[in-house]
């Protein structure tokens, strides 16, 4: 019982993979992991594009609503690589709280 807590708790608080790896199912932790990132990454970039047409804004001297049409057009990434974290998350919180392992 204690083992399935702190696998849960590595999936659920910490990133999702953790708890796989730590049940000894390398490969699915190592492609949840992967797949984590790639969704972090994504939403880093598509976010601080996002800043960056801020600080142009700022800089060029645009309207409120240019920015927001700018800043807006980026919004459908974020949507899909929030929701693609999202159910890597719930995945892994699942699969590490009822996966049967060795450990």
């Amino acid at each position: 019982m204690a083992n399935r807590i702190k696998c849960i708790a590595l999936s659920a608080l910490v990133l999702p993979g953790l708890g796989q790896l730590y049940r000894g199912s390398r490969v699915k932790g190592g492609v949840m992991l992967l797949l984590d990132n790639i969704f972090l990454l994504g939403g880093l970039f598509v976010g601080l594009r996002s800043a960056g047409k801020l600080i142009a804004a700022g800089r060029q001297g645009l309207t409120p609503e240019q920015v927001l049409g700018a800043i807006q057009m980026d919004a459908p990434y974020v949507k899909w690589l929030l929701g693609g974290f999202m159910i890597v998350w719930a995945y892994g919180v699942v699969d590490a709280a009822f996966f049967k392992g060795d450990n």
